[in-house]
C-alpha cells in the first residue's frame, strides 16, 4: 500500500524488506519502539518507522537490550543534532565492546582447558593401550 509520494508501505512489504516477520513489526509496536500510522485497520509504515526498524534490528544484532534500545531512539528524537544519542551510544557501545572481550577471553580459556584436558585424556589412553592397537590407531 504505497501513496503517491512512495511514502507508505504496508506491514508485509515493510517485513520483506527487512527480512523479518510482520509478527516482528507487531512486537516492536507493542514495545512502543515505532508508531505505524493507520488507514482503518491497516497498518502503514513511513519512512521514519522503517528507519526506527533499521535502528532496532541493528541494536539486536549487536547485542543491545531493548531497553538500550529504546533508550537511544528517544535520545534520537528529543536531540534534533544527535550529539546526546551519538554520546550514548558510544559509551554503550564500548561496555559491549568491554563485556564481549571478557566473554572471549573466558571461552580462549576454556578452550585451552579443554586442549590440555584432551592431551591429558589421550596421553593416559596412549599409555595403557597395547602395542598393536597403538600403531593400528
Amino acid at each position: 500500500m504505497m501513496d503517491e509520494s512512495g511514502d507508505l508501505q504496508g506491514i508485509q512489504e515493510v517485513a520483506d524488506m527487512l527480512g523479518i516477520t510482520a509478527r516482528t513489526l507487531r512486537f516492536y509496536e507493542d514495545k512502543g519502539l515505532i508508531e505505524p500510522s493507520r488507514i482503518g485497520t491497516t497498518r502503514v509504515y513511513r519512512r521514519r518507522e522503517i528507519a526506527r526498524m533499521q535502528l532496532i534490528l541493528r541494536g539486536k544484532r549487536l547485542g543491545f537490550s531493548l531497553t538500550d534500545i529504546a533508550e537511544f531512539l528517544d535520545l534520537y528524537d528529543a536531540d534534533p543534532q544527535h550529539l546526546e544519542q551519538m554520546r550514548a551510544l558510544a559509551e554503550r557501545v564500548r561496555q559491549r565492546i568491554t563485556e564481549l572481550e571478557q566473554q572471549r577471553d573466558t571461552l580462549d580459556q576454556t578452550l585451552a582447558d579443554l586442549a590440555k584436558l584432551e592431551g591429558e585424556a589421550l596421553a593416559r589412553v596412549h599409555a595403557h593401550e597395547p602395542e598393536g592397537r597403538r600403531a593400528a590407531g
